[in-house]
């Protein structure tokens, strides 16, 4: 199915029941009085997030969502039945914006999470309501509220722990083929990889990672060349991000270092925030190198690049050290993980 991260829906939850004007008629009771009933409320209109869905793409066949109108009150004052609610499934990372005023509604991270987006209208009142010690037979009722009519932006960002970062054919796919079960398409020609995919990284015994891969950027990226920029996003999320940069191109005047600096400058372009979140460089097909050639060819090109972060090399092809990478990013997870709960325990 062709991945969808954005669309657009209207939602309108279900309209307040009215009031009853009405009287009680007995034999032998005389001047019954009122018994108008209230009307029932209007059903809301919630989003609930599922594990079910990864797509946004049902939100282009259905776009208008209305919940159950509340129904009337009536005579003995009987109360209308409230209108049910309406849940509205999306997948888990989904963000909702109201369409008219970019306002952030809410943001489903979690299996379950519900969130109102479209509140039900109020029940009428019926005339038994108004009935006072100078008002004996009152003959005025209060219609229903009309429910919450909205229109809504959806946003999926895909919820991983690690990003894939690079050029198009820098292995971003063959590396997560290679150490997950995700199986996106492969081939020798850029922008193979349309769209972001996860892949589950298994380390060892209950121990795992989401992993995403993500269409590889160019630059001009961020005024829209090649696929832009529209899938970033979904590294925001992420708490490590791995630079895979292709250390043998198919070009030789194509240098690792402007590759990288092409990236840099399209992430500060992009955001601040992603530009600076913990980045490892990861060089990749380094079977390709001579193995007496390796250690002098990264020392010299992290030496040219001022790198001082994580680096490792990889081949993603053959498998080569990526068991040794994967770990080290599990270990960098669990102790970040540890790290944000004592904090949480100590605020």
């Amino acid at each position: 199915m062709k991945f969808v991260d954005e669309a657009t829906i209207k939602v309108k939850a279900g309209d307040g029941g009215n009031g009853c004007v009405s009287f009680r008629r007995e034999k032998f009771v005389p001047f019954g009085g009122p018994d108008g009933g209230d009307g029932g409320d209007g059903g809301s209109v919630y989003l609930v997030a599922t594990h079910d869905l990864n797509t946004l793409a049902d939100f282009r066949f259905q776009r208008h969502y209305e919940a159950q109108r509340g129904e009337n009150g009536s005579g003995r004052n009987m109360t209308g039945a409230s209108g049910a609610d309406l849940e509205v499934p999306v997948p888990v990372g989904t963000l909702a914006y109201d369409a008219e005023t970019e306002e952030l509604i809410g943001d489903l991270v979690e299996h379950g999470q519900r969130l109102l987006v479209a509140q039900g209208g109020f029940h009428g009142l019926g005339n038994t309501r108004y009935k006072t010690s100078t008002n004996r037979a009152p003959r005025q009722s209060k219609p229903g509220t009309p429910g919450e009519l909205r229109v809504l932006r959806l946003e999926l960002k895909l919820l991983a722990d690690v990003g894939l970062l690079g050029l198009p054919n820098a292995g971003k796919s063959t590396l997560i083929t290679q150490v997950s079960g995700a199986r996106p398409k492969i081939a020798d020609y850029p922008f193979t990889t349309l769209y972001p995919g996860l892949g589950v990284v298994r380390v060892g015994p209950l121990q795992s990672f989401v992993m995403a891969d993500i269409p590889g950027l160019i630059e001009g990226a961020a005024e829209g060349a090649g696929l832009g920029i529209q899938f970033l996003k979904h590294l925001s999320r992420t708490r490590l991000l791995l630079h895979l940069v292709d250390v043998a191109p198919a070009d030789p005047a194509e240098d690792p270092v402007a590759a990288v600096r092409t990236i840099e400058a399209e992430l500060e372009q992009f955001s601040e925030d992603l530009a600076s979140r913990p980045r490892w460089l990861v060089l990749n097909k380094i079977d390709l190198i001579a193995p007496d050639e390796r250690e002098s060819f990264t020392k010299e090109l992290v030496a040219r690049l001022g790198w001082e972060g994580p680096v490792y090399a990889i081949s993603a092809a053959t498998g080569e050290a990526c068991e040794s990478l994967m770990q080290a990013i599990m270990k960098y997870l669990e102790e970040a993980q540890s790290h944000d709960a004592d904090t949480a325990t100590a605020g």
